[in-house]
C-alpha cells in the first residue's frame, strides 16, 4: 500500500520544485503510507524502505533525522538504507488481543525543516496457535427417549488465530449412535453439535466415550482432542427455551462492581426435577468469564471488576439452561460498554528547543507536542492552550499534533526565563484537563548599550594634588550578560591639547576611575572638561559617552605681592609727601597689593606691623589707605616710617611687608633737607611718658567741658536766649574763605566747613556745624567746600573778623586725577569693617603709575634721582593711559557668600571716582609756605 501511495503522488510530481516540496506535504497530497506484515517476524526484519516511499533520498535519511515515534517503539528506521526495520518481537494476538483488525499508528519525523508522516502497519495473522477447549473431559446425560435426529450442542474450542488460522472444522471418532455437525452462527463462529442417528437403550449401553477433535484452517492445521462421556438417562422430553435469543444491554464503564447487569431467563414445561434450570457460561473468553459472574439459579449476570471501555469496548458470551433432565438451550448475551469522560488528555512532548536567543522573530518553532485522550467522541477530542501575556502561541499541525511558537518580541533582561504551562482539555462533560510546564531560557544579546550613573559628572580637585591620586570615578551599567555586559572605560575627547591630555589625566579601563598624571595648578589650569566613553565587549560593541568636567580649587600657595610702595631703580625706598596743615582723616597713600589666589585667599588685610608714631596714623583693614589719624603736632618728627604687614585670607594666612617712609612738607624742596638728616632714634621712656601727660589732660578737659556744659544749660533756662548767639545757626560764618587753600588739583579733594562761635571769652570755643554730618564725608564746618578757617579767639567774630592771605595756588605740573590714585579700591574709601573690596578700577590705575614712573626713570626726567618724591610720575600721563604688563589678578576675588568671581567691567574703568577717594601722595615742592 506504501508502494502505491507513493506511485500516485510520483504521478503529480509534474515540476522540479513540486517534486522538491512534496515530501513536505506529503501528509496532506497522500494518505498514511501502509505496510502489511505476519506476526513472529524476526528482529530486524524490513517492514519497507520507508525513506523511498517518503520521497527521500539516502543522503537526506541522516541529514533530516528521518526516525519514527510511537507510544511502544516496535520499530525503527535504518539510518543508511531509510528501512524500516522490526525492532521487537511481534506478537498479533498480545498486541491486539481479540481485535479482528490489528494495525499501528506509526510516526514519522524528519527535520530541515520538520514534518511528520503517519504509517500504518498491519499486522497479520499467522498460525501459531492451536484450538483448546475449555475442559479436558466433557459429560453428557441423555434420556433413552430422546429420538433420532436430536442435536446436542457441545462447548466449541478456542483459537486465538483469526480468519483461516481460526476453528474451522470438528471431527469425532466413528460410532453407531452419534454423528458430528457443525453450525455457523450470525458473526462466523462454528460450533459441533452432536446428532443422535439413533435412539438410545439404556440397557444396552448406559455410557458411550466419544473423542471430539477441532482442526483450525492453517497450513498445516492445528488441532485439539477432548474426550466425551455420554450418559444415557431417563426421558426429559422437553429442554429449556429463553424468552429471546439475544440479549444486548449497553451500561455506564463507571458502574461499580457487583452491580446487576443483566438477567436472562429460560422456561421448560416439564415439571419436577426435569424443570429445574441452571443457567451457565458457554463460549466465552477467559477474561468475559473473569469480568462477569452468572447466578446458576436466577440467571442474573453481574460485573466482578470495573469496567473500562478503553480495554474492552463489547462483551460478547452464551448463556445455557440446562433443565434437570440434562436438556439445554443456548442465548447469546452481548454487553456494549458506553464510553465516560473518565480519562484526562496526556500531553506528550517530542521535540523541545529551551534556548531561544531573545531576537528570535516571531514564528519560530519552540516545541512540538501531541496530545492523546482514550475517551471516545466528544470525550477524546482535546483543546490545547498556554496563558495569556507571554509571547507565545499554539498552532494546530495535525492528527493532535501542536507547535509552540514564538508570538512577539523577547528581551532577556526584562525577562530571562519562561515557564509555560500547556494545559490540554476535552470536551467531555465535565471536562478534564491536564497541563504540563516547560521552562524556555532567553539567551542574551548584545542589545542594550551602556548606560552612566549620571547624565554628567562635576568635580573638584584641589590644587597640587599628587601625581597618580584618584580625582574621580565614573560607572556605567550593562544590563546584558558575559562580554555583552562587561563596560570598559576610555577618554575619547577633551578640551586640553590632544598631545597633552595623556600627561594630565588617565582613566582605569576595568574601574572607570580617574587619575591625575600630573599635579594641577590653579593659577595655570582651573577647569577642564573631558568626554569618557563606556563601551561593551559585545559583537558589535556598544557604548554611551558622559561629560566629566573637571574644577580644580584653588589653595593658598601663593603669598601676597605687594606692588606699591615699590622700590626705586637704584634699591632705595620711595617717599610720599604729607602736609604739614593735613587734618585728621587726610588720605596719605596707599599700600597695593595682589595675590594671584583666588577667593580667599585672595582676599588681603593689611595691618601695621611697627611705626615710628604709633598714633599718627590709621592704615584701612581692607583698603590698605593710609591716613591721618590726628594732626601732626610740635614733637612729631617730620619723617614717620611704617612698617605694614598684608595678609591673605588662607589658612594659614600667608603675607608679605611693605616699608612707607612718609614726611610731613608742604612742598618738595621742604621735604629734601629732611631727606639727607640721619634719624634720630626717639626715647621710648620720654615717649610713655608724654602719652601719659597728654591722655591726663584729655581726661581733665572733658571733666571740666562737662562742668561748663552743665553750667551754661541751667543759665540757658533762666537767662534770654540773645546771650547765646554764638550758639545759634547763624553765628556760623556765610562768607567766603579766609584762607583758600586750593586742593582740588593734585592734592586730595576733601572738603572743609569751620564754624567758630566767640562768647567774648578766648578761653572757651564751641563749634556748631550748619549742615548734618554724614559718615561717608569728613565735615569740619560750615558749607563752602575747599575753606579752611583756624580756630582763634576774638571778642566779636562777625566785627572783628581775622583777613588772611590767600594761599598761592600749587603748580600745575603735578596735577593728576583721582582716577590716577595708586590702591586697591580705586578713588573710594575702604571699608573698615571687612566689607569685600573691588580692585578692578584700582589696578588699571596701578599699571599706568608703574608704567609711568618706569619711563621717567629711563629718560631722566623725574625728580629726586628718577621718582624719590613722585614715584616718576609727570604731567603727561593722563588717566587715560594703562598698563599691559601688569597681571590683572581681579577675577581671583569672589563675593563672599557667592559662587561669583568678579568679571572685568568696562563701565567701571571708564567711571569718574567719587570725591574724596584719592589725593597726590607726592606734593610739589613749588607750593609757598602759609
Amino acid at each position: 500500500m506504501g508502494g502505491s501511495c507513493a506511485h500516485r503522488c510520483g504521478a503529480r510530481r509534474l515540476q522540479v520544485l513540486f517534486a522538491f516540496l512534496m515530501p513536505l506535504f506529503y501528509r496532506v497530497l497522500c494518505e498514511p503510507i501502509r505496510y502489511s506484515i505476519p506476526e513472529e517476524l524476526p528482529k530486524g526484519s524490513v517492514v519497507g524502505n520507508l525513506a523511498k516511499d517518503l520521497g527521500l533520498s539516502v543522503l537526506e535519511v541522516s541529514a533530516r533525522k528521518l526516525r519514527v515515534s510511537a507510544e511502544k517503539l516496535l520499530f525503527n528506521v535504518d539510518a543508511e538504507s531509510g528501512d524500516l526495520l522490526v525492532k521487537d518481537r511481534l506478537d498479533r494476538e498480545q498486541i491486539c488481543k481479540e481485535r479482528r483488525r490489528c494495525e499501528l499508528q506509526l510516526e514519522a519525523v524528519v527535520e530541515n525543516p520538520l514534518n511528520i508522516f503517519h504509517i500504518v502497519v498491519n499486522v497479520e495473522d499467522i498460525n501459531d496457535h492451536a484450538p483448546q477447549f475449555d475442559k479436558k473431559e466433557i459429560h453428557l446425560e441423555i434420556f433413552e427417549s430422546v429420538s433420532a435426529g436430536t442435536r446436542i450442542s457441545l462447548d466449541p474450542a478456542t483459537d486465538p488465530d483469526i480468519n483461516m488460522n481460526s476453528v474451522k472444522d470438528y471431527q469425532i471418532n466413528p460410532n453407531l449412535y452419534f454423528s458430528l455437525m457443525v453450525r455457523v452462527n450470525s458473526d462466523g463462529g462454528k460450533y459441533p453439535e452432536l446428532s443422535l442417528e439413533k435412539p438410545l437403550d439404556r440397557e444396552e449401553q448406559r455410557s458411550h466415550r466419544l473423542i471430539l477433535t477441532a482442526l483450525d484452517g492453517g497450513d498445516p492445521p492445528l488441532s485439539a482432542t477432548v474426550q466425551i462421556e455420554v450418559f444415557v438417562r431417563d426421558t426429559n422430553d422437553n429442554p429449556p427455551v429463553f424468552i429471546k435469543d439475544e440479549y444486548r444491554v449497553s451500561v455506564s464503564e463507571n458502574m461499580p462492581p457487583g452491580s446487576s447487569v443483566l438477567q436472562v431467563t429460560a422456561t421448560d414445561q416439564d415439571e419436577g426435577v426435569n424443570a429445574e434450570i441452571n443457567y451457565f457460561f458457554r463460549s466465552a473468553a477467559q477474561s468475559t468469564r473473569l469480568m462477569f459472574t452468572l447466578d446458576e439459579k436466577t440467571g442474573m449476570i453481574k460485573n466482578n471488576q470495573s469496567l473500562d471501555f478503553e480495554d474492552m469496548e463489547r462483551y460478547t458470551m452464551e448463556v445455557e439452561a440446562k433443565d434437570g433432565g440434562g436438556l439445554s438451550t443456548q442465548c447469546k448475551v452481548i454487553i456494549e460498554i458506553l464510553d465516560e469522560n473518565d480519562n484526562s488528555p496526556e500531553i506528550i512532548i517530542t521535540s523541545l528547543s529551551d534556548q531561544i536567543l531573545e531576537d528570535s522573530h516571531s514564528g519560530m518553532v519552540v516545541a512540538l507536542f501531541k496530545t492523546r485522550d482514550r475517551d471516545f467522541g466528544g470525550n477524546g477530542e482535546v483543546i490545547c492552550n498556554i496563558e495569556r501575556h507571554v509571547p507565545f502561541k499554539i498552532d494546530f499541525s495535525s492528527n493532535n499534533y501542536y507547535k509552540l511558537v514564538t508570538d512577539g518580541a523577547l528581551d532577556r533582561e526584562r525577562t530571562p526565563e519562561y515557564n509555560i504551562i500547556i494545559t490540554a482539555s476535552d470536551r467531555g462533560k465535565p471536562p478534564l484537563s491536564s497541563s504540563t510546564t516547560i521552562t524556555l531560557h532567553i539567551t542574551d544579546v548584545n542589545d542594550n548599550a551602556p548606560v552612566f550613573q549620571q547624565s554628567a559628572y562635576l568635580v573638584h580637585v584641589p590644587e597640587n594634588n599628587p601625581p597618580g591620586a584618584s580625582i574621580a570615578q565614573v560607572s556605567a551599567s550593562d544590563p546584558d550578560l558575559g562580554p555583552n555586559g562587561h563596560v570598559s572605560y576610555s577618554i575619547v575627547a577633551s578640551d586640553l591639547e590632544p598631545r597633552a591630555l595623556s600627561s594630565y589625566v588617565s582613566v582605569s579601563a576595568q574601574s572607570g576611575v580617574v587619575f591625575a598624571q600630573r599635579a594641577f595648578d590653579h593659577e595655570q589650569l582651573r577647569a577642564f572638561e573631558l568626554t569618557l566613553q563606556a563601551r561593551d565587549q559585545g559583537s558589535p560593541a556598544l557604548s554611551a559617552n558622559v561629560s566629566l568636567r573637571v574644577l580644580v580649587d584653588d589653595r593658598n600657595d601663593n603669598a601676597p605681592r605687594v606692588l606699591y610702595p615699590a622700590l626705586g631703580p637704584d634699591g632705595s625706598a620711595l617717599f610720599d609727601t604729607v602736609p604739614r596743615a593735613a587734618q585728621p582723616g587726610y588720605l596719605v597713600t596707599k599700600v597695593v597689593a595682589v595675590d594671584a589666589d583666588s577667593g580667599h585667599n585672595a582676599w588681603l588685610s593689611y595691618h601695621v606691623l611697627q611705626a615710628s608714631e604709633p598714633g599718627l596714623f590709621s592704615l584701612g583693614l581692607r583698603t590698605g589707605e593710609v591716613r591721618t589719624a590726628r594732626a601732626l603736632g610740635d614733637r612729631d618728627a617730620a619723617r614717620q616710617r611704617l612698617l605694614v604687614a598684608v595678609r591673605d585670607g588662607g589658612q594659614p594666612p600667608l603675607s608679605a611687608t611693605a616699608t612707607l617712609l612718609l614726611v610731613f612738607a608742604d612742598s618738595l624742596q621742604e621735604a629734601l633737607p629732611d631727606l639727607s638728616e640721619h634719624p634720630t632714634p626717639s626715647d621710648p621712656q620720654a615717649e610713655l611718658q608724654f602719652y601719659l601727660v597728654v591722655a591726663l589732660a584729655l581726661i581733665s578737659v572733658l571733666f571740666l567741658l562737662a562742668v561748663i556744659l552743665a553750667v551754661a544749660l541751667h543759665l540757658r533756662r533762666s537767662s534770654s536766649p540773645s546771650a547765646w548767639g554764638c550758639f545759634q545757626p547763624s553765628v556760623c560764618s556765610k562768607s567766603g574763605p579766609v584762607v583758600p587753600p586750593n586742593y582740588s588739583e593734585g592734592t586730595l579733594p576733601y572738603s572743609y566747613n569751620l564754624c567758630v562761635a566767640n562768647t567774648g571769652k578766648t578761653e572757651f570755643n564751641f563749634l556748631k556745624c550748619s549742615e548734618p554730618q554724614y559718615f561717608t564725608q569728613d565735615i569740619v564746618c560750615g558749607d563752602s567746600p575747599g575753606a579752611l578757617v583756624p580756630l582763634h579767639g576774638g571778642n566779636d567774630l562777625t566785627s572783628q573778623p581775622e583777613t588772611l592771605t590767600p594761599q598761592a595756588p600749587p603748580n600745575t605740573d603735578w596735577r593728576f586725577s583721582q582716577a590716577q590714585r595708586p590702591g586697591t579700591s580705586g578713588s573710594q574709601n575702604g571699608d573698615e569693617t571687612g566689607t569685600w573690596p573691588n580692585n578692578q578700577f584700582d589696578t588699571e590705575m596701578l599699571q599706568a603709575m608703574i608704567l609711568a614712573s618706569a619711563s621717567e626713570a629711563a629718560d631722566g626726567s623725574s625728580t629726586l634721582g628718577g621718582g624719590a618724591g613722585t614715584m616718576g610720575l609727570s604731567a603727561r600721563y593722563g588717566p587715560q593711559f594703562t598698563l599691559q604688563h601688569v597681571p590683572d589678578y581681579r577675577q581671583n576675588v569672589y563675593i563672599p557668600g557667592s559662587n561669583a568671581t568678579l568679571t572685568n567691567a568696562a563701565g567701571k574703568r571708564d567711571g569718574k571716582a567719587p570725591a574724596g577717594g584719592n589725593g597726590n601722595k607726592k606734593k610739589s615742592g613749588k607750593k609757598e609756605k602759609k
